[in-house]
């Protein structure tokens, strides 16, 4: 095996793992909606995540552990994914929300202050604000 297909490895282990706790937050009712059904779909292709890939961690995501990201605007922008995930579930309810904060831990974000990072989250997200309008209010909110 090279070097670049252990490097490829474990970059599609990652996104699956990122894609596995999006689904674990849009079957966090039961369903996925058709909306979240689309989106996942969009998520996939961004993600590389093939058929059989998509296919099997619908079926199992539960195995697939949160692993975080290194980089703070890639912990940012997963948030942002998860946060848009809960927003398109059209229930801003206590139960996803503290999945989402679950989930946000496992991401790397600080456990004092993670209700106020994913309320905020869900605040810009249900603004309609891009991607990085939300980084940067992310990165600001504490001034």
């Amino acid at each position: 095996m090279s070097f670049s297909d252990l490097f490829d490895s474990g970059f599609k282990r990652r996104n699956e793992d990122h894609f596995a706790a999006i689904v674990r937050v849009a079957m966090d009712d039961g369903i996925i909606t058709e909306e979240e059904k689309a989106f996942l779909d969009r998520l996939a292709r961004r993600l590389d995540i093939g058929e059989n890939d998509y296919a099997s961690i619908l079926k199992d995501y539960k195995s697939h552990p949160i692993n975080p990201p290194t980089s703070y605007d890639n912990r940012l922008e997963r948030l942002y994914d998860l946060s848009r995930m809960v927003y398109v579930d059209h229930i801003k309810g206590d139960h996803e929300e503290i999945v989402l904060r679950k989930i946000a831990i496992g991401l790397g974000f600080s456990s004092e202050n993670v209700k106020y990072v994913v309320d905020k989250a869900l605040t810009l997200v249900s603004n309609g604000v891009d991607l990085d309008t939300f980084i940067e209010e992310i990165k600001t909110m504490n001034r």
